[in-house]
């Protein structure tokens, strides 16, 4: 039987791992010839540029920022995009995002088992064209990027993918109860919508994990200024 159908990989078949590792050390790449055929007919990209800065990157930044993850690989770099299976409009909405930013059609898939849809894609250099690390962020000191802060329609995209990600709107029309809020762990987050909420001209409540608002008419203004929950 071929022993590729018992499991095994490159990395743990014990005669291909040794070949391999053989390789390496003598950097014969045999694979070169045929990569730089790849190349030359566009199926494999010769470079990976920078992102454009725009009204997308900045909407998707928030949502990675939000419900992303990066993870970091010998070779490449995969992002996801968790959200819930119901969202329908979410999911439509940044696959098409992840799509034309990477200039790749990312895999969706439903987690087997589970209320969830994940927004995958594998390439090169990601975390440093989004300037965003890899790995855990619940201590990452986030700053809004300069190009943001100096565009307030960046900053209305950047606060609607955050609130697309992290974001609840709950309205008790009763008792006059009205709650916008962000939720996040990550303190640095916190703070960077607090500002990017006061340089638009509104008064957040802060909370230890959240940031919110309660007055009846920024709430209303807020959801129409970052058209919340509505996918066009």
């Amino acid at each position: 039987m071929n022993p590729w159908n018992k499991g095994f990989t490159k990395e743990t078949h014990p005669s291909i791992k040794k070949t391999s590792q053989t390789m390496r050390n003598k950097k014969i790449d045999n694979f070169r010839r045929w990569r730089e055929e790849m190349k030359k007919i566009g199926i494999i990209p010769n470079g990976y540029p920078p992102l454009k800065k725009s009204r997308k990157l900045a909407e998707y930044l928030g949502v990675v920022l939000g419900d992303g993850n990066i993870s970091k690989f010998p070779r490449t770099e995969r992002i996801i995009i968790s959200c819930n299976s119901k969202n329908i409009g979410f999911i439509k909405r940044y696959s098409l995002f992840t799509e034309e930013l990477f200039n790749k059609k990312p895999t969706v898939s439903k987690v087997w088992n589970a209320n969830n849809v994940r927004i995958s894609l594998y390439q090169k250099n990601i975390s440093m064209r989004l300037e965003v690390p890899s790995g855990n962020r619940n201590n990452y000191k986030f700053k809004i990027p300069d190009w943001i802060l100096k565009n307030n329609n960046y900053l209305i995209s950047l606060l609607r993918g955050l609130y697309e990600a992290e974001g609840s709107l709950s309205i008790h029309a009763k008792t006059y109860t009205y709650n916008f809020q962000f939720r996040n762990v990550n303190q640095n987050l916190l703070k960077a919508v607090e500002n990017g909420l006061r340089i638009l001209g509104y008064h957040p409540e802060v909370r230890k994990d959240a940031i919110r608002l309660r007055k009846k008419i920024e709430v209303a203004k807020f959801k129409e200024l970052i058209k919340f929950r509505i996918y066009q």
